[in-house]
């Protein structure tokens, strides 16, 4: 062998492992590329979540603002409709106690307690047109609806039944205003 094929020998000798450690690098780099679009990936997929999540809250709290604000649109009058029970009170006893009045002049009795009749059959009717109704106090005693002011034996009636309504209750729609106030069987 001659000197240059020596030369050409020892060169390419020298030229394979660089060439080795050319091809462990872009291996390196690739296996580096690859690490780093994982964690990118992974780092997309937490901040989709997070996105979802906080998506989802929003959702869920414009949801219950929107019944928040049904159920306040709703019982707005609450307060009117308490305060006017009152009212309905006194006529309901003015009317009784025309009942119980003796007079020569029944005639006169008689248009007051119809026009009281009237203004009471009215104020239902209005009370009625925004939800007020009167609480139904059959036999039974809820303690719901309810108030016991006292108890009293009766033969007629079963214990936990009522006996007299001293006073009546109202409702606003599904929402008590006020319990009717009952005496109930021992």
């Amino acid at each position: 062998m001659n000197q240059e094929d020596k030369k050409i020998e020892e060169e390419s000798i020298k030229e394979e492992p660089q060439v080795e450690m050319e091809q462990e690098d872009s291996t390196e780099e690739e296996i580096n590329l690859e690490d780093e679009l994982t964690k990118c990936q992974d780092a997309l997929k937490e901040k989709e979540n997070e996105y979802l999540r906080v998506y989802a809250d929003f959702e869920n709290s414009k949801k219950r603002l929107e019944k928040e604000k049904q159920s306040a649109l709703m019982y707005a009058n609450e307060k009117f409709s308490s305060d006017l029970l009152s009212v309905l009170d006194t006529f309901e006893n003015a009317l009784k106690s025309i009942e119980q009045i003796e007079s020569n002049d029944s005639d006169a009795i008689d248009k007051i307690k119809d026009g009281m009749k009237l203004t009471y059959d009215q104020l239902l009717s209005i009370l009625k047109k925004h939800g007020v109704e009167e609480i139904e106090c059959d036999k039974e005693f809820d303690p719901n609806f309810h108030q016991a002011v006292m108890q009293v034996d009766s033969d007629e009636h079963e214990s936990g039944e009522i006996v007299q309504i001293l006073q009546k209750g109202y409702k606003l729609k599904e929402r008590l205003l006020r319990a009717a106030m009952v005496s109930s069987c021992k």
